[in-house]
């Protein structure tokens, strides 16, 4: 008998954008339960190991944080297998390092550099706005953290930006047509665009349409878009390649150009 959550999780079945190499062990790190969904995160292990190569293995991993050197969203995690996902912040202070992890047009985390002004603040979307038991107004956001108190024109879909020092919102991005949103799942994740047109479709997923700076539209469930800033100017930089998808001739085009083909 299974009592329980499993423990452990094996390497062929780790989420794909990861990027786990298939012939680099057995086993991943399992995420612990956090903020972000198992499937939908990055591990600091894989943080410090794959992608930074700060660590060799995951022995060194727990030493980096167990000797205190990552924090995210400005607390120190020493767990190595907490989950950062779409939007935290990362720092490094020892090394002078912070990234903001987001994603990239084919739907895989990037440690985007950032600069110290904009590792102070973080963009959270509204999943729901509610009155607890005892009348006090509070919104959720995709990070699991709850605002009390919230401004009373906060709305589902919304984008609040948020202090990390603090935990205090303080601009509201309302989901409307002409915000410039990025896509978080699905198959065009990491896409970054404005919204041109919401189908609702009662009991079922309403659709949005979303058009990116190419002129390219596509169309994606309104529960996959996380607004990110008003008309042209997103709250926060955008990774390499600015949310933009290219199509796999361009990017053959791309490199034969630099010379890498």
């Amino acid at each position: 008998m299974a009592r329980g959550p499993k423990k452990h999780l094996k390497r062929l079945n780790a989420p794909r954008h990861w990027n786990l190499g298939k012939m680099g062990g057995v086993w991943a790190p399992k995420p612990s339960a956090g903020p972000h969904k198992q499937r939908e995160c990055l591990p600091v292990a894989i943080i410090l190991r794959e992608r930074l190569k700060y660590a060799l293995t995951g022995k060194e991993c727990q030493q980096i944080c167990m000797e205190r050197c990552v924090k995210i969203d400005g607390k120190v995690r020493t767990d190595m297998n907490y989950p950062a996902g779409f939007m935290d912040t990362i720092e490094l202070e020892k090394s002078g390092d912070r990234f903001r992890l987001l994603y990239d047009t084919k739907g895989r985390f990037v440690l985007h550099r950032i600069q110290k002004e904009e590792a102070e603040y973080k963009l959270c979307r509204i999943q729901k706005v509610y009155v607890t038991a005892k009348k006090v107004p509070v919104a959720v956001t995709h990070d699991g953290r709850t605002l009390r108190y919230p401004d009373p024109d906060v709305k589902v879909n919304d984008t609040v930006k948020v202090s990390i020092a603090t935990g205090k919102m303080s601009d509201i991005f309302s989901f409307e047509m002409g915000a410039m949103v990025m896509v978080t799942k699905g198959h065009n994740a990491g896409r970054v665009g404005q919204l041109v047109h919401l189908e609702k479709h009662d009991g079922s997923f309403s659709i949005v349409t979303v058009k990116d700076k190419k002129g390219n539209s596509f169309a994606t469930r309104q529960s996959n878009v996380f607004v990110i800033g008003k008309g042209d100017h997103p709250q926060v930089t955008l990774p390499k390649g600015r949310g933009i998808k290219k199509t796999i001739l361009q990017e053959r085009a791309e490199a034969e150009a630099r010379g890498d083909l």
